[in-house]
């Protein structure tokens, strides 16, 4: 939390799970453990994910997950997956409302994740 609102972070994977819990979130088991698979994602396009189609594949290897129902309100849910329902499955993205802190739970860097460069080129230029 020392740098949280002096210099902009991104946490990617078990980065996002610290931000969400230095800021009072629960991190839980996953409904199923993921690695090396990839899995199609939404968001509301701000962040890290502007300019970027509303849904797209990316690489997940992971076990925990944030719990969306502990998620405090200074935290926002920015991309998530989906349920057979269509509604929030798990949180794969978070930021702070007031800070440039941001976290994703799937790799950008993998080849696994479309447009990874340019969520990577969309945090340097923050």
């Amino acid at each position: 939390m020392n740098f949280s609102g002096k210099i902009p972070i991104l946490g990617v994977c078990i980065g996002h799970q610290a931000i969400g819990q230095v800021f009072g979130a629960s991190i839980v088991k996953a409904k199923k453990p993921i690695h090396g698979k990839s899995s199609k994602i939404y968001h509301r396009e701000q962040g890290v994910l502007k300019g970027i189609e509303r849904s797209f594949m990316v690489a997940r290897y992971h076990s925990l997950v944030i719990d969306l129902k502990s998620l405090p309100s200074i935290l926002e849910v920015t991309s998530w997956t989906r349920d057979e329902f269509g509604d929030i499955d798990e949180i794969m993205g978070i930021r702070h409302k007031r800070f440039p802190t941001e976290g994703i739970q799937y790799h950008p860097e993998s080849i696994l994740t479309e447009n990874g460069y340019k969520i990577l080129q969309n945090f340097i230029n923050y």
